[in-house]
């Protein structure tokens, strides 16, 4: 088994209540309700939130911040230069899949990008963020891609090839992937959803020790739930798909009432 990452815990970052976490969406073009639900959900946000934290694999891919200046990016980036403008604040962090997304589309969309894994003071409440891929540390094979994918000079060879071959390979994983999904499913004996790979108890007691927290909320491992931990509660964020067989979407509010799941799918 991986070592447990020894990750510094930034923060705390203080911010007003409510606060509104969402993860996975992995918006593309190719999934117009999915694009569409969160257009509202911000909406939503302006009326009823005071700050949006967004935890990874915001979208489908990210090859480079050249990708702010496509239509599909730059809807995206003025929906949430509009919520910011608005008075909610919105806070960005890496995923697996979007890790390449730098400060050019933060600044487009008027959000803060935040490091993985980040400490917030909300409502009377100390609580680690993370996207939560850290925190799978049984899946060997995704954790070799990760440790080479976030070395520098291994971004910085990758972001050098032309935007069209940083596409293309893009494209390719992610027709990979979505090979293995339905592999899964085939070989899951009639299972609904594809199987995720699910944190390591150790990690996660490791990163709410580091964050002085007994609170822990992240995505990535597809497993929506309020689960107790020996070190704290753990709130798993639901992965958005509103153009599939099996509709989900949701946002995770906490407030001095503590934390509520709110359905997007409506």
């Amino acid at each position: 088994m991986t070592a447990i990452s020894r990750t510094p815990v930034a923060g705390p970052l203080e911010v007003p209540a409510p606060a509104w976490f969402i993860s996975d969406l992995h918006l593309t073009p190719g999934m117009p309700r999915t694009l569409a639900a969160f257009e509202r959900v911000l909406e939503r946000a302006a009326q009823d939130a005071r700050a949006l934290f967004i935890l990874g694999d915001f979208f489908e891919f990210w090859v480079g911040d050249e990708e702010t200046d496509s239509p599909f990016a730059r809807q995206i980036a003025g929906a949430l230069r509009a919520l910011a403008g608005r008075g909610v604040p919105v806070y960005l962090m890496h995923g697996n899949r979007d890790f390449l997304l730098g400060r050019r589309f933060a600044a487009a969309a008027g959000a803060t990008l935040l490091p993985d894994p980040t400490v917030i003071l909300c409502a009377g409440h100390r609580v680690v963020l993370s996207h939560g891929d850290m925190l799978c540390l049984d899946d060997e094979r995704y954790n070799r891609f990760r440790r080479w994918t976030r070395k520098r000079w291994v971004q910085r060879l990758f972001l050098a090839l032309p935007l069209s071959a940083r596409l293309s390979v893009a494209r390719r994983l992610r027709a990979d992937s979505e090979a293995g999904r339905a592999r899964q499913l085939r070989e899951g004996q009639g299972a609904q959803l594809p199987f995720y790979g699910d944190v390591t108890p150790s990690a996660v007691a490791g990163l709410m020790q580091a964050g002085n927290a007994s609170l822990l909320v992240h995505g990535h491992t597809h497993r929506p739930a309020r689960h107790e931990e020996a070190s704290g509660v753990r709130w798993v964020l639901t992965d958005w798909d509103l153009d599939g067989s099996h509709p989900r979407a949701a946002a995770l509010q906490l407030d001095e009432s503590g934390f509520r799941v709110l359905s997007q799918t409506e």
